[in-house]
């Protein structure tokens, strides 16, 4: 008997229905012919805990600090083992197993801990599924590998997953334990993923609270060309008093120009006209729907997140949703008409925007070379009566479904002119966006982003009818929100000053994952460190004194991408992951040496008497309830 073990229940459907007998299904797992295709839930396994390594860990002490596990020991998750025990069973009947995990690192940790925790000692073959429509799926069938080529990337997976558990419980028990000496009842989570992200919101709080505002002033002029009229703005030279941003600090200059501009004659000195094609904006990832969604609807990245499962698994309305890609494979275009065709067709605003596409226009989005573990978000072709689902799933259905559509409308095209004028020997300037071609635009916004100008000719006369100064003061950065935390954890790599560092960011898709980011956010505001207030996202008295309390390089994105650099090399080369290790509890090391209890005391003392935002409140008494319950049980295994 050939098992097949996927990674999650809709590939193994995927697989079984390209299978070419007919399904019977069992417990856990689904029979087709003489192969059976059973399934994982995600990690079925976690890592051990401390105490699985040695009773006296159960107890938390500084002296117990690093815990380094000489042999890893793997447990089964509370709710996988009625699966585990299904795959142990099958096991025993299998003559050859085929791994059918994601194709990406985490996939083959995922199914292949599972394989040797259970102690398989047969063949293992390789299945990748990236796509899951029948023909691509029967194609991966055809196309078996060896597993053990895909040992390195197991190898990396295996190191990271060991490094995370390294790190969060060695730092996490430090920093709890200088806590209660310093007079803080509670666990301190620190994470190599986590404390970076807090660290984004605590420094972002403090520039806002540490901002000084001061005022800058501009002068415009309405001038009247040859056929219209149009607005301009002054252009001070250099010796005048300027910020870094070219704004004027002193008014006076502006005023006494304004005195003078009225009724004064100047000439068009330079026009600039550039025409742009701009493509529709790709389909979704997950983390970029997270952030439109966020924008236009107020959805938490959890309730996004949240919303897509349910369009996946219970309406099967869309394709996977945890994706990172933003590209389609190509097989799927030639069926892309009629997918949306069915998929959009009840819905009176999709069914709009269906009627204006064009399907034989091919965008960039279709490239399997940019088609990694999964594709983009998509509709899969099932129709959808959007009356029937909540409003929020209704209205991220449209978003997924608009941005394929989109690909099927012709580019917005545009034409930019700037021009520049000379009056009273001064320079003043206008810019405008001419609309040639709406494109795709439509689908997406009614808004012009900018008027466009009057026709004209460079070296065409010009009057001022009309001039104004105006005060304006500058201003701070804005509050984090979902929308621009998520985008931040996107494209961490600016805020990052290492060149070296900021590369490899931006080749490792910056912090976090599309399946980890909404749970991330999630995870901070029930550990107290973070709070909404209006939308926005606010770091708590305790999330600030943490941050400050640690090491910065604990609270910095530079982590991460120098651990993807060495896990990178595992993977793509073959390294040992011996170094990798050695390393990281080097650097563990000294992190436990920096852990100060007076430091964490003037810094939770600091963040009481500097922080705008009180400790996060819980309104229900359900919540306070279960904190008050989790704070028994870790009172009680204190003890113990």
């Amino acid at each position: 008997m050939r098992l097949i073990i996927a990674e999650k229940p809709s590939l193994a459907r995927a697989i079984a229905d390209a299978l070419p007998s007919s399904t019977r299904r069992d417990d856990g797992a689904l029979h087709v012919g003489d192969t059976v295709v059973t399934w994982c839930l995600g990690h079925l396994l976690e890592q051990a805990p401390p105490d699985a390594y040695d009773p006296a860990f159960k107890q938390w002490r500084l002296d117990h600090l690093p815990i380094l596990p000489a042999i890893w020991k793997l447990t089964p998750r509370p709710k996988a083992r009625g699966q585990l025990a299904v795959i142990r069973k099958l096991l025993k009947q299998a003559n050859l197993v085929v791994h059918a995990g994601d194709p990406d690192r985490e996939g083959q940790l995922l199914v292949q801990e599972v394989i040797e925790h259970l102690g398989w000692k047969g063949p293992v073959s390789r299945l990748l599924v990236s796509d899951l429509n029948r023909p691509a799926v029967q194609r991966s069938l055809d196309r078996l590998e060896d597993n053990a080529h895909y040992q390195p990337l197991y190898r990396a997976a295996e190191s990271r997953a060991r490094a995370d558990w390294l790190y969060g419980i060695n730092l996490t028990r430090a920093w709890t334990l200088i806590g209660r000496q310093a007079g803080h009842d509670g666990v301190l989570s620190v994470g190599r993923v986590q404390t970076p992200v807090l660290g984004l919101v605590v420094r972002r709080d403090a520039e806002i609270r540490d901002f000084t505002p001061y005022p800058f002033h501009v002068l415009w002029a309405d001038l009247a060309v040859s056929q219209g009229e149009l607005r301009a703005w002054w252009q001070p030279g250099e010796t005048h008093p300027l910020d870094s941003q070219g704004r004027l600090l002193d008014p006076a200059p502006a005023q006494a120009l304004a005195e003078r501009l009225p009724g004064a004659e100047g000439r068009l000195t330079s026009l600039e006209s550039r025409q742009k094609r701009q493509a529709a904006p790709l389909p979704y990832s997950l983390s970029a729907l997270q952030v439109d969604a966020a924008r236009r609807f107020g959805l938490s990245a959890k309730g996004v997140l949240d919303i897509c499962q349910r369009l996946y698994e219970r309406h099967k309305l869309i394709t996977y949703p945890r994706s990172d890609c933003r590209h389609l494979p190509e097989e799927h275009f030639s069926q892309a008409g009629r997918t949306l065709e069915s998929a959009c067709r009840s819905d009176t605003t999709l069914s709009k925007w269906l009627a204006g596409a064009d399907f034989t226009l091919r965008s960039k989005a279709w490239n399997d070379k940019k088609v990694g573990a999964h594709h983009a978000l998509a509709p899969t072709g099932k129709p959808a009566d959007l009356d029937r689902l909540e409003k929020a799933e209704a209205n991220v259905f449209r978003l997924i479904a608009r941005n394929v559509l989109a690909q099927f409308y012709p580019p917005l095209v545009t034409r930019d002119v700037k021009a520049e004028f000379r009056i009273l020997d001064e320079r003043f300037r206008a810019s405008g966006q001419e609309l040639h071609q709406p494109g795709w635009k439509p689908l997406f916004t009614t808004r012009d982003d900018a008027p466009p100008l009057p026709p004209l000719t460079e070296g065409e006369a010009c009057r001022v009818e009309a001039c104004g100064v105006e005060d304006r003061e500058t201003r701070p950065p804005e509050h984090f929100t979902d929308a621009s935390l998520i985008k931040a954890m996107m494209n961490i790599a600016r805020y990052v000053e290492d060149p070296a560092v900021r590369r490899t960011l931006r080749e490792h898709d910056g912090l976090g994952t599309e399946a980890t980011r909404a749970g991330i956010i999630e995870t901070l505001l029930e550990r107290n460190y973070l709070v909404r207030q209006q939308k926005t996202l606010r770091a708590t008295r305790l999330g600030s004194g943490l941050i400050a309390s640690l090491p910065a390089a604990a609270s910095r994105p530079e982590r991460t991408a120098l651990w993807e650099q060495r896990l990178a090399g595992i993977a793509e080369q073959g390294d040992d992951p011996a170094p990798f290790v050695a390393s990281l509890i080097e650097d563990l090391q000294g992190l436990l040496g920096s852990a100060d209890t007076e430091r964490l005391r003037h810094a939770l003392a600091a963040a009481q008497g500097e922080a705008t935002v009180p400790s996060a409140r819980r309104s229900k008494t359900g919540t306070n309830r279960r904190r008050s319950k989790a704070t028994a049980t870790r009172r009680r295994r204190r003890s113990s």
